[in-house]
């Protein structure tokens, strides 16, 4: 089971087959029952069985048979056999195969010396090799291209072994002769690859004198060519230039493989603005021209990371990348419009404006099922364009306010939302949008929305015409009063049974997640659509959508009707002259409200009035009842004033974030900068011009030279022994997103040899080891380095354990072992801070169903500390705004966000309270979808929580 294979095959362990049925079946003269006989052998084989007697049946009865399948399976059982002894020497009765191998290499079918030969590329074997040779050599000159195509794969393999060079020294002559000759594409391939590999310089040779003709080589050796640029590149930065200009010949390849390797080569060997074009553009080509959205996905990954570094050659790409937005699949739509939005700039702002807006009125048509959730998507897209350009915003605003009533709720919430933004940031607009706004008021149909447009209607009305076309919708959408009748409240108490049963609300109520993560109650009735309740039949035939939502239980929404009409009232006083009028509207509003309160009440609906909202509605009466100075500056004044300093605080974070990201690499002071003006241009091209260019400004600003910090480094280096032990070991992990790598150093320290040494690695979790332990000698005082690659399956905290076990020189029956200290895979190195709006952190919140709670357990004594500790420890950031935390109350509520490297989600909740003692008590709640993660981030919180800094 140790030793490696180049084949795996399915064993089914149920039923081993008997060596001597075998034996039976491959002395008969039945072909079948022979093919099936040589499966079962090298079944056996492949599974740790060592069937010596077979040997000597195969070779009598089954090495003559002239079946193509027989042969096949007799070459892959002649590969998994033990070919030499203990010692390593080749057994003498592999010399009975060598005849039979060379009248394979002589046969006359052409499939039979194709096999044989690909069947030498996996022996190691020189002395079995040496005598087929010139057998090999032939077959370079055979008329049919499947068996050249194995011949010269058969040269290179017998060149690399460690006796190659004097078995057969002059391959690369006689492959590079062959290539000139070869005019198959899989046989120019493997000759060129064989170059590649074991004479280079003959490669490159071949490639500068058939330059001209590459755009016409086949696609697999185009690809061997890019693969020997990207090699020569590496190790000789100084010829970049030529070889670049051969990328750029084969963007013109008709193979699609070809021009992605190709872009992606060019992005990777030179920063100069031409090469960098032409990637970009190669990439946007196949954007649109591939059909598989998996293509697609990988080159918007592609062009992200372009975007990233050169943006300002990005730029003018912008409406090629957008023109992706003609897939219908929403995952190449969302990471296409993540694209264009850091593109957007004065120049190209108007056409990509255009571009969403078509898209938008492209989704009021119902032909795809997840229409509302792209026009969600373009929305933000808009808003984002409009808060960064706010020209732009009254061009877009009335066209996305006509899905104020979208049947998507999330979708018209992101309109109202827009919209409430605008009319604040941009002055002008303001009365056209309120005339918009109350024209179409009554489409609205989510409570949420509702809400919205109310509190916008309260604010920005200001004249005496908008006023009273605010309070006018408003009555027209409440329909008749009263909102029930006194027979319809004694009915009620009688049919209450079946109402319960045939109501469309929900009669329960459910918990809430508020934006700070805490819980509220609220009716499941809420973002209910329109659907008229059955408890007052009479009045309900044309209600208006305020009516519906109030009379399926939603008193939040009662609550912002009685705000928004006080509002307007206490407006109405400061624009109209005439006092009666002033006191009709009271009247009237009062009227309204007393109506709601009246409603909340009484036994009609499921469920009587909230006290949050009784008390707001409560507050509305007394208000106007009673007016003051004070009072009316804070309804009028201090409301649009706290929305103001919300969205410049808004602002102000997110230039933050820009800063923080555009970090700035300097050079070290006594670093070489080469000057560009003061080079020889002597025959160099204005792409090699640019590339000189590139990197001279590169290793000015020190992009060059971006090494970890060592500090960092060395925390990674973990003591796996003791100090005292015969052997010392030490791992360096460096943790890849999908796989972690031990570099393991181990030393003898004691004065005999160590033979047999092994590390034996064994994993929990989901960590799964990639490669099976092999056997070292260690001579004394010597050390060793050992990498073993672990593959990593998921976000979980993971443990690896093992022992490192040897034999001495003195006593080699005796196997010691020394068991290793166990590596704790750390949660940490696969979650990093992440940020996502509040309604998807609440969203996600509700969906996730694995819930980790850990009690607040602390000796810090201040809430913003303890915080700060606990994004520091967790990687995570902080949703919660800093002005949300400021000020001394001894409360605190936060959220906290991460995203794994596997794209799960993990989701905090810091809520924590100071004690009259001055402790912290409270609970840190984790959410995500996976047990793993919450599980395994509430032990790092529960370790991590009791430090002191």
């Amino acid at each position: 089971m140790e030793k490696s294979c180049s084949l795996v095959v399915h064993f089914d362990k149920g039923t081993p087959a008997l060596a001597n049925e075998i034996k039976e079946a491959l002395e008969g003269n039945d072909v079948g029952a022979k093919i099936e006989a040589l499966k079962k052998a090298i079944m056996l084989l492949l599974n740790g069985e060592t069937i010596p007697q077979l040997f000597i049946t195969i070779i009598r009865y089954v090495l003559p048979s002239e079946d193509h399948t027989v042969q096949k399976l007799l070459l892959l059982y002649l590969e998994i056999i033990d070919k030499t002894d203990s010692r390593g020497k080749v057994l003498p009765e592999m010399i009975l195969i060598c005849q039979n191998l060379r009248n394979n290499l002589q046969h006359p079918n052409e499939y039979i010396r194709g096999v044989t030969l690909r069947f030498l590329c996996r022996l190691n074997e020189s002395e079995i090799i040496e005598p087929l040779i010139p057998s090999i050599l032939s077959n370079l000159e055979h008329r049919h291209p499947f068996v050249r195509r194995n011949a010269v794969l058969a040269v290179m393999s017998v060149y690399r072994l460690p006796q190659g060079e004097q078995l057969l020294d002059s391959a690369p002559e006689i492959v590079d002769k062959f290539l000139s000759t070869e005019q198959d594409p899989s046989s120019k391939r493997n000759a060129f690859l064989m170059l590649f590999s074991c004479a280079q310089d003959r490669a490159i040779s071949y490639l500068f004198s058939n330059i001209d003709r590459i755009i016409d080589w086949g696609e697999q050796l185009q690809m061997v060519v890019l693969e020997l640029i990207r090699k020569v590149c590496r190790s000789n930065k100084g010829e970049k230039g030529k070889y670049i200009k051969i990328i750029i010949a084969l963007l013109n390849a008709p193979s699609t493989a070809v021009i992605y390797e190709c872009a992606s080569t060019l992005v990777s060997l030179s920063s100069a603005p031409t090469a960098i074009r032409a990637a970009a553009s190669t990439y946007s080509q196949l954007l649109l021209s591939q059909s598989d959205n998996n293509v697609k996905l990988i080159v918007l990954d592609r062009l992200n990371e372009l975007k990233t570094s050169n943006r300002e050659i990005m730029v003018e790409m912008v409406m090629d990348v957008l023109r992706a937005l003609s897939t219908p699949n929403l995952d190449i739509r969302k990471k296409t419009l993540d694209i264009a939005l850091e593109l957007i700039t004065p120049r190209n702002i108007d056409e990509v404006v255009m571009m969403l807006k078509k898209e938008v009125v492209k989704t009021q048509s119902g032909e795809h099922e997840k229409n509302g959730e792209y026009r969600q998507m373009l929305v933000q897209a808009i808003h984002t364009c409009a808060i960064k350009f706010p020209e732009v915003a009254s061009t877009v605003v009335h066209l996305l306010m006509d899905f104020l009533g979208d049947s998507n709720v999330a979708s018209a919430m992101d309109v109202v939302v827009f919209v409430r933004e605008i009319i604040e940031t941009n002055p002008k607009l303001r009365i056209s949008i309120i005339t918009r706004l109350l024209d179409t008021f009554y489409q609205i149909r989510a409570a949420r929305v509702c809400s919205c447009a109310l509190w916008i209607i309260g604010e920005y009305c200001l004249s005496l015409s908008e006023v009273e076309s605010g309070i006018a919708t408003i009555k027209q959408c409440l329909g008749d009063l009263p909102f029930y009748t006194a027979a319809e409240e004694d009915g009620q108490e009688a049919s209450k049974v079946i109402q319960q049963v045939n109501s469309t609300t929900v009669s329960s109520r459910r918990p809430a997640i508020l934006a700070d993560g805490t819980y509220a109650t609220q009716s499941a009735a809420l973002e209910t659509a329109m659907s008229p309740p059955t408890l007052v039949q009479g009045s309900l035939s044309s209600i208006g959508n305020l009516r519906s939502l109030i009379l399926s239980g939603d008193f939040f929404l009662g609550a912002v009707v009685a705000c928004t009409l006080t509002k307007l009232v206490l407006r109405l006083e400061e624009v109209q002259t005439s006092k009666a009028e002033v006191n009709k509207a009271t009247t009237q509003a009062l009227l309204i409200i007393v109506s709601m309160l009246q409603l909340g009440q009484s036994s009609v609906l499921p469920h009587p009035i909230d006290n949050d909202s009784y008390d707001r509605i409560v507050l509305c009466i007394r208000l106007l009842c009673n007016t003051g100075d004070e009072i009316r500056k804070i309804w009028l004044q201090s409301c649009r004033q706290s929305f103001v300093k919300m969205l410049a605080d808004k602002q102000r974070r997110e230039t933050e974030e820009i800063k923080a990201k555009a970090q700035i690499s300097n050079a070290q002071p006594d670093d070489l900068i080469d000057f560009y003006h003061l080079k020889s241009r002597k025959g160099m091209s204005q792409l090699e011009l640019e590339d000189e260019v590139q990197d001279d400004l590169k290793r000015a600003t020190g992009e060059f030279t971006k090494d970890a910090d060592d500090a960092n480094k060395l925390s990674r280096i973990l003591q796996l022994t003791g100090f005292s032990d015969p052997v010392y070991a030490e791992a360096y992990v460096t943790v890849h997103h999908y796989d972690i790598v031990l570099d393991v150093t181990v030393i003898n320290r004691t004065k005999e040899t160590l033979q047999n040494l092994c590390l034996e690695l064994a994993t929990m979790g989901d960590l799964k080891l990639v490669e099976r332990p092999q056997n070292y000698t260690l001579a004394p005082e010597s050390s060793k380095q050992i990498k073993a690659n672990i593959k990593v399956s998921s976000t979980e905290t993971g443990v690896i354990f093992g022992n490192i076990v040897y034999e001495t020189s003195s006593n080699v029956l005796e196997r010691t072992v020394i068991v290793l200290n166990d590596i704790h895979i750390d949660i940490m190195d696969y979650i990093s801070p992440a940020s996502c709006a509040d309604v998807a952190f609440r969203t996600m919140w509700a969906e996730f169903e694995w819930e980790n709670k850990v009690a607040v357990n602390t000796v810090l004594q201040d809430e913003r500390d303890f915080l700060n500790h606990i994004i520091k420890s967790t990687n995570m950031k902080c949703l919660t705004p800093p002005s949300a935390l400021e000020g001394d109350c001894g409360f605190l509520a936060a959220n906290l966000y991460a995203k794994s490297v596997f794209g799960e989600d993990a989701l905090v909740n810091v809520s924590i309270e100071k004690q009259a003692d001055g402790k912290l008590s409270g609970y840190i709640r984790i959410r995500s979808k996976t047990q793993g993660i919450a599980l395994s981030l509430g032990d790092k919180i529960t370790l991590k929580q009791k430090g002191t800094a």
